[in-house]
């Protein structure tokens, strides 16, 4: 072990503050192009547009049309969040009573769990500092949402205007915008974890377990954030999407974007608060719990006792080497390689997974050479200590990042238009929208196999190796090119967005077609939900070991009645939570789809183009219903771990745990793969980029309404139950981990005698 205290004081803080700069320079290169302003030629007269508009007229459409969708999503989001303000405050004093009751309400310090000759802090002030790690992970949540829906409504009319130019162009400002996004979230969310680490130290002083126990809140709050922000955003996005698609496409024959359509702005709402923000959101938990279930299971190992700052602090060390390699890998796409034609967008975008994943393989080898020490021991409970190696470290981490890449690569393949599988779905809409459905159901579940087989070798592996120390760096692993999955996941809604813009604006067709083939490779959403589900199964599994660890569970044996029904009944649980959020987008949807008619049916002049349909009642119509909506699958979600770990016991919510983890990475994935499949093999015909895609079209022939009822009924399984999933998983471990003390002193009221 060659690297010192200083290194990681400087260097965690530092590659912080490089990549929040980083995200500030790209911010200021999109900024460079302007909107609402007209363009002068060098002889003093106005532009005109390579399509004979107006210039002028342009900027000024699309300036319109950007204030209206960042007002809507602003509004959303405002809304939301002082429904979540009131949730904070009332779940914070739920944390502080849970846990200070554990001690009596008492002030007086008190013999530590792990060694009963040393003292530790009260229960009071545990359960304090465990309510302040909450609050300060749901505002850094909050904060990375918010942030990410402000880019998003900045850039996408920026891209279109530069579409004009040429399609290089236009995905320099999408992808620079997703680096934005990206960068300051994972520059964010590392800063404040380390600064909240050290000022609590300043406390805790060689305490690490309580330490980071009391860290662990930071995962709860920003997973609690993430889940509302998922479940809601995916309601709102789904219900303007489903109304928009049904009346606009199948039954009034307009296209997609058409600014006659009264659910257009809505639409293109949704793509800023479900799948910018509510992702954004999403994986900040996935990045928060990860890093606190590594850092406790750390605070129990020999390093732990040992008092070894750096060691301790290795997950931060991995984050922000992340940091770093996203960067030089962000260059490429950029400055270094950039895009010139159509051709080159998908593998600029494959070529960032595959730069990011080879180049953290290297640091991950350096930092697990020079910043752990060569052997030491990982407590096992129940069981005898675990020797570890530094360099078994190192094939842990790994297994989790090349495990993240074979995921993205495999739902590329099953969500791309570009492969078989999502062309036999296609080719299945020629008998109708009922073989669609067989069809793209089939090919979900299929998609399954691969990633589970890859999460489980690094499980196996890590497991193997380091026990739950290693599961909790695989997972980290997997998110170690965080910043570069962001950009990506939000380079997709953006460019989205962008088409939305040059429609609504009357563009030229070309225009229309460099906005569409930013979006071709429409898979970068579907990658990102596969990482983020991979992700999510390791975290809730770490988590799930720390929790076992400090419930003080020896072992947990499925074949005992408690643990068994617990079992069951969690492996029901994503099936209860899927059914709210899907019916919730049905009853959404429902509203939007009979006001769309009602529009259609009384404005005189909507179809003609010659009156404009009142957007403003369908964004009204997808907020109230989604604000609504939201609740009872939250407290379904937030709800159960502490009914079950209160009147069962630990053990049963030992159960519960694992069976949600085990049927709910199923669903997730299966849910995510069906909805991208039917929505490319939509796209794939409405392109009719091949003799076989031409064949099943064009818009508007049998095949491609059966497409579209395809992609509707995927909408909701792709963008709101199959996201919201990761996160029950992540959230109920990380809540059950943090209420773990009081779980195991109270718990299990119906089984005492």
């Amino acid at each position: 072990m060659v690297l010192g205290t200083t290194f990681v004081l400087v260097f965690v803080p530092a590659s912080a503050a490089v990549g929040i700069l980083f995200a500030l320079t790209q911010w200021y290169l999109v900024s460079y192009v302007t909107v609402g302003k007209s363009r002068v030629s060098n002889n003093g007269y106005m532009q005109v547009d390579e399509d004979g508009i107006d210039d002028a007229s342009v900027n000024a459409k699309c300036a319109e049309i950007q204030a209206a969708i960042s007002e809507g999503s602003e509004a959303f989001l405002t809304t939301m969040y002082t429904y979540l303000a009131i949730f904070m405050g009332l779940f914070s004093v739920i944390i502080f009573v849970f846990l200070a009751s554990v001690g009596g309400f008492s002030f007086d310090r008190q013999p530590c769990d792990y060694d009963q000759t040393k003292s530790c802090p009260s229960s009071i002030a545990s359960a304090f500092f465990s309510t302040v790690a909450f609050i300060l992970g749901a505002l850094t949540s909050t904060l990375s949402g918010y942030l990410g829906m402000k880019i998003a409504t900045y850039a996408n009319a920026r891209t279109t205007l530069e579409a004009r130019k040429g399609v290089g162009k236009a995905f320099a400002i999408a992808f620079r915008s997703g680096a934005v996004m990206g960068f300051l979230l994972a520059a964010n969310g590392l800063l404040v974890l380390f600064l909240t680490i050290l000022v609590f130290k300043l406390y805790f002083g060689d305490d690490w377990v309580g330490l980071y126990e009391a860290i662990t809140g930071y995962g709860l709050g920003g997973s609690s954030v993430a889940l509302f922000g998922r479940v809601g955003g995916g309601i709102y996005t789904k219900a303007a999407d489903v109304g928009a698609d049904l009346v606009g496409k199948v039954e009034q024959n307009i296209p997609e974007d058409d600014p006659r359509n009264p659910a257009v702005i809505a639409d293109n709402v949704g793509d800023n608060v479900g799948d910018i923000a509510g992702m954004g959101a999403d994986l900040f938990g996935s990045f928060a719990e990860s890093t606190c279930a590594a850092l406790v299971v750390s605070s129990i190992s020999s390093f732990g006792n040992d008092k070894n700052f750096v060691a301790m602090c290795f997950p931060l060390l991995i984050s922000s080497a992340g940091i770093l390699v996203c960067l030089l890998t962000t260059l490429v796409a950029t400055d270094i390689m950039s895009v010139k034609g159509v051709k080159e967008i998908e593998p600029t975008l494959k070529r960032q997974l595959v730069i990011s994943t080879v180049l953290m393989t290297v640091a991950i080898f350096l930092i697990s050479w020079f910043g752990l020490p060569e052997t030491f021991t990982i407590n096992v409970v129940g069981h005898e200590a675990k020797v570890v190696k530094n360099w078994h470290i190192f094939f842990c981490v790994g297994s989790g990042l090349w495990a993240g890449l074979i995921i993205g690569f495999v739902t590329e393949y099953f969500t791309s238009n570009a492969y078989t599988p999502v062309q036999d779905v296609a080719d299945s809409c020629r008998t109708g929208a009922a073989t669609n459905i067989i069809f793209g159901l089939a090919l979900g579940y299929k998609s399954v196999i691969v990633p589970v087989f890859a999460i489980a070798v690094a499980i196996y592996l890590s497991f193997s190796l380091a026990a739950m120390y290693g599961i909790a760096v695989a997972a980290l692993g997997m998110l170690s090119t965080l910043a570069t999955g962001l950009a990506i996941d939000a380079y997709g809604p953006i460019s989205d967005n962008a088409g939305g813009i040059a429609e609504m604006a009357g563009m030229s067709h070309e225009v229309r077609e460099r906005t569409d083939a930013l979006t071709r490779p429409d898979t970068t959403a579907a990658i990102g939900k596969g990482f983020a589900i991979g992700s999510a199964a390791l975290v809730s599994l770490a988590l799930f070991g720390a929790y076992v660890s400090r419930a003080g569970i020896a072992s947990v044996d499925v074949i005992q009645p408690k643990e068994f029904v617990g079992l069951i009944v969690g492996a029901m649980l994503p099936y209860w939570f899927s059914a709210m959020t899907m019916k919730s987008v049905g009853k959404a949807a429902l509203a939007m789809v009979e006001e769309v008619r009602r529009q259609f049916r009384t404005i005189p002049g909507l179809m003609e183009g010659t009156t404009k349909p009142d957007y403003k009642r369908c964004v009204k119509i997808s907020t109230d219903a989604s604000l609504k909506e939201m609740i009872p699958p939250g407290a379904l979600v937030m709800l159960t771990p502490l009914i079950v770990g209160t009147l069962f016991g630990v053990e049963t919510l030992a159960g519960l745990l694992a069976g949600a983890l085990v049927s709910g990475v199923q669903i997730a994935i299966s849910a995510s793969n069906t909805g991208g499949a039917w929505d490319n093999a939509k796209k794939y015909i409405e392109a009719g980029a091949s003799e076989h895609a031409k064949s099943l079209g064009p818009k508007g022939s049998d095949a491609h309404k059966a497409a579209v009822i395809g992609d509707t009924v995927g909408d909701p399984l792709k963008d709101t139950s199959g996201p919201s999933l990761n996160i029950l998983i992540k959230l109920m471990a990380v809540e059950s981990l943090v209420f773990a003390p009081f779980f195991a002193a109270n718990g299990g009221w119906l089984f005492r005698g």
